[in-house]
């Protein structure tokens, strides 16, 4: 009999079976314009770590976040070489759309501190990534793979009480990558506002 075949006869299930790289996926590519009005490429990050963070100013789970706690994570990212990407996808006349000069007035107030803001108005990357919420975060590693996506940290609520009870999944994974191991939860359901797509 398999190692698999007895593992699993032994009563563990399947999935605890499969190594989390195994849950990666190539990084679709995409472009899109920041709030300074330069066209960033995932392309020209190749070999870094990245961070994804949907972000919709108006929605409560992000105003819960942006209380300290992403402010926070985005600069410790940062020291770490990490790339980081916020990206604004409501569509125009929804909530949490942004122009350029909105987009750059909000994160000066926020003292946001990604490395770009990038505005996806017209939802090509939201729709490139299947983006549902706000937040919704990914992690790319150097390699170009997705090996986490989802939830921001583990109690989906919009209670800023509620952050130092929870484990910060985006934190945990960036962790993992730096160690070269394998991501331990490559993902978890998004929680927050739904994303603000135009056909929506």
């Amino acid at each position: 009999m398999s190692i698999t075949r007895r593992l699993v006869a032994a009563g563990l299930p399947l999935a605890a079976l499969v190594p989390a790289a195994a849950h990666a996926r190539p990084a679709p590519a995409f472009t899109a314009v920041e709030a300074d009005g330069k066209t960033r490429s995932l392309s020209e990050f190749r070999g870094k770590t990245v961070v994804l963070e949907w972000v919709n100013e108006g929605c409560p789970y992000v105003k819960k976040h942006y209380s300290g706690n992403m402010q926070g994570l985005q600069q410790a990212a940062r020291n770490d070489g990490v790339v980081w990407l916020t990206i604004a996808s409501s569509a125009p006349g929804k909530q949490g759309y942004f122009d350029a000069p909105a987009a750059k007035t909000w994160m000066e107030a926020k003292g946001a501190q990604p490395t770009a803001l990038l505005l996806d108005g017209d939802n090509k990357v939201a729709t490139l990534y299947k983006a549902k919420t706000t937040p919704h975060m990914f992690v790319i590693d150097k390699t170009g793979a997705v090996v986490y996506e989802g939830a921001i940290d583990t109690i989906p609520t919009s209670k800023v009480e509620d952050l130092p009870k929870a484990k910060n999944l985006v934190a945990a994974a960036l962790a993992d990558v730096k160690a070269g191991r394998k991501v331990a939860t490559p993902f978890e359901t998004p929680y927050g506002c739904s994303v603000k797509y135009k056909d929506a």
